[in-house]
């Protein structure tokens, strides 16, 4: 289908609409995805132009060409060049490991629980956390921008990064439920693909986060660790096969 074709869908004018600044990466990723999965772009569908897709999300090339390459690395797309080329819907391709209909049907009670915890994490760490422990959450930060090539060495810099964050708290049951979120969700996000670009935006988050924490900005941190949640939501909903599919 081509571009011109797309117009005639009006469902697609919600696919193409601007994304928030905060998230545009995920959003794009999300907003793609799901587009994909529910037969909206189906394979074989040619995107628009760069310029144009910017221009309708309302985001940087930079932040469409990450969003794109993510895409493409986890199956949804497939870029050709020359004569007739550009981005395309790849054919459906079934994940290495296909997750249950309860895992499809449960991931946003996960993220819900996740976020009940984690955001109540940030607002503490910022008014408790001493020099010692923001000190090793920023050589994590720093070590995990060293490891966007490896998912497996990155999601266990990442656990401890979110754990450390709830010992800043200095509440043992914060800890104890830290630790439970991040073992729930990394049996979830182990059905997704995790393309650097994917982790480079989330340590980004992480920096942002920290930050504000160690002003002690308890509303930016509480702020920062939403927009972070919600990130990691846009991925999983953008990626995560559809649930009605066979």
């Amino acid at each position: 289908m081509s571009p011109a074709g797309l117009e005639s869908v009006a469902s697609l004018e919600t696919v193409f609409a601007p994304v928030r600044s905060q998230t545009a990466f995920e959003e794009t990723v999300d907003r793609l995805g799901t587009a994909i999965k529910l037969g909206l772009l189906p394979p074989g569908t040619r995107l628009p132009a760069e310029r144009e897709l910017c221009t309708r999300f309302g985001i940087a090339r930079s932040t469409l060409r990450q969003a794109l390459e993510a895409l493409a690395q986890s199956g949804h797309l497939r870029a050709t060049r020359g004569r007739g080329g550009g981005t395309f819907v790849a054919d459906p391709q079934p994940p290495a490991s296909p997750p249950s209909p309860e895992v499809l049907a449960a991931w946003r009670a996960v993220c819900d629980e996740r976020m009940a915890v984690e955001v109540g994490v940030a607002v503490l760490a910022a008014e408790r956390a001493g020099p010692e422990q923001l000190q090793a959450l920023e050589a994590l930060v720093v070590a995990l921008d060293g490891m966007l090539e490896d998912f497996g060495a990155y999601r266990q810099a990442d656990v401890r990064w979110h754990v450390g964050l709830a010992e800043a708290t200095h509440s043992p049951r914060l800890v104890t439920a830290m630790t439970e979120v991040q073992g729930a969700m990394t049996g979830l996000i182990s059905h997704i693909a995790h393309p650097p670009e994917v982790l480079d935006s989330s340590n980004a988050s992480h920096r942002r986060i920290l930050a504000a924490v160690s002003r002690g900005d308890e509303a930016m941190a509480a702020k920062e660790m939403t927009e972070h949640l919600h990130g990691t939501e846009h991925v999983l909903a953008g990626l995560l096969p559809n649930p009605a599919a066979p």
